[in-house]
């Protein structure tokens, strides 16, 4: 199997992240793009946006956001090891989203109780959901 040209002409955001491999579906990326989940070059975009090398990509997935670079563009979905020469992420970047990382895990653990809580329990859980 050869690898993907990568191609000279802009591409649509939706498809590029797509060929990325930040999203399963080209569908799921223009979700994305509609609900403000990435901005190119710091602003809000719609799926139709044409971006071109060395324009830079902030994506918010979950709780962790990247902010990359484009390298090289691609309408069609390759292998993983050709969608990682796509871009490149800013050390800033990966130092910000390994932080954010070891937070989550952090505050993931949670204690476990013996059983159901009782009714002084339950509100005491009211009053901290309502904060």
């Amino acid at each position: 199997m050869s690898q993907q040209p990568a191609t000279s002409e802009p591409v649509r955001i939706d498809k590029w992240l797509w060929a990325a491999r930040f999203y399963k579906t080209r569908g799921l990326a223009a979700e994305a793009v509609t609900g403000g989940k990435v901005h190119v070059d710091g602003h809000r975009v719609k799926p139709g946006k044409k971006v071109q090398t060395g324009m830079v990509i902030e994506i918010t997935q979950g709780w962790s956001t990247r902010i990359i670079n484009i390298l090289a563009l691609a309408e069609r979905r390759g292998s993983a090891k050709v969608a990682q020469t796509l871009y490149e992420e800013t050390q800033e970047s990966v130092l910000r989203r390994e932080a954010a990382e070891q937070q989550h895990k952090l505050l993931a653990t949670t204690p476990r109780s013996d059983g159901r809580p009782d009714k002084r329990d339950r509100r005491q859980i009211m009053k901290f959901k309502q904060r």
